[in-house]
């Protein structure tokens, strides 16, 4: 059972209705999305609001995130609530697992649990210091909480997030937070990912939706665009509307250039 299963929107009273972002078109147009995939897919390109969407789902949702201010107190994402205030979320089985992840908050959750170890480490030197002329027993004491935060963290994400390709990394964050029958709201995860380890997210997305799990991902990512049965909305045309793999821009383009690169790179 998909937990959530449709995603309305209902227009504000027509004095806000020009006002950012009920005056994006596609967001003037939209009406009910119904989501009959435990991936769902956002498709188009940069302004069209596919984002700013995700986001109003994630504040309708109360999705947590990860590396950033949750999406329900962000001063800068004002207008993503008060566009989450008309939306009407229709559940199959509501769940408050899973979070809302967007590429920079994985950057800056990677830079600050790198800065919260170098932190702890510099900490443990400094007590050696403090303790120089204490017992050894009183300098254990003093450097338990911090090992035991190092023994943590390297437990769950790796000996050093910061130290591996950002790929790798990506990869690992998201198998430590990663609970069965959660939601998942991504916008555009593969930003850190080579069309290698977009693959392997892809396997990683097939197991995880067996086990319950529902996603939501924006993306510009053939690749993952291309997850078996995912319900792939267009962003390109008004309404938004359900669109065919194969009839995607962002595909055909793709192929198009993949088989011929020279047809395009002679009018640069």
């Amino acid at each position: 059972m998909l937990q959530l299963r449709s995603i309305r929107y209902m227009p504000p009273d027509a004095k806000f209705r020009d006002a950012f972002p009920f005056n994006i078109p596609l967001i003037k147009a939209l009406d009910t999305l119904e989501l009959s995939s435990p991936v769902t897919i956002f498709v188009g390109e940069n302004g069209t609001g596919k984002s700013t969407l995700l986001e109003s789902i994630a504040a309708a949702v109360g999705s947590p995130t990860i590396g950033a201010e949750s999406v329900l107190t962000d001063a800068t994402l004002q207008h993503t609530r008060d566009l989450a205030k008309q939306l009407k979320l229709a559940w199959g089985k509501r769940t408050h697992r899973g979070f809302f992840l967007r590429s920079e908050d994985f950057f800056n959750f990677t830079k600050a649990l790198s800065q919260m170890r170098s932190e702890m480490l510099s900490r443990l030197r400094e007590i050696d210091e403090e303790y120089v002329d204490r017992s050894d027993y009183s300098r254990s004491l003093a450097k338990i909480p911090y090992y035991k935060s190092l023994g943590e963290m390297k437990e769950r994400y790796g000996e050093n997030l910061d130290a591996n390709s950002h790929g790798e990394s990506f990869l690992r964050l998201f198998q430590s937070r990663f609970v069965p029958n959660g939601l998942y709201l991504l916008d555009e995860p593969e930003t850190p990912l080579s069309p290698m380890r977009q693959l392997a997210f892809l396997s990683m997305l097939k197991e995880m939706a067996t086990q319950g799990a529902q996603f939501i991902i924006a993306t510009h990512s053939p690749i993952l665009m291309a997850f078996p049965d995912a319900t792939i909305f267009s962003f390109d045309e008004s309404p938004v509307r359900a669109v065919l793999y194969d009839d995607l821009p962002h595909v055909t383009l793709t192929k198009s250039f993949l088989n011929d690169p020279q047809q395009f790179l002679r009018h640069l």
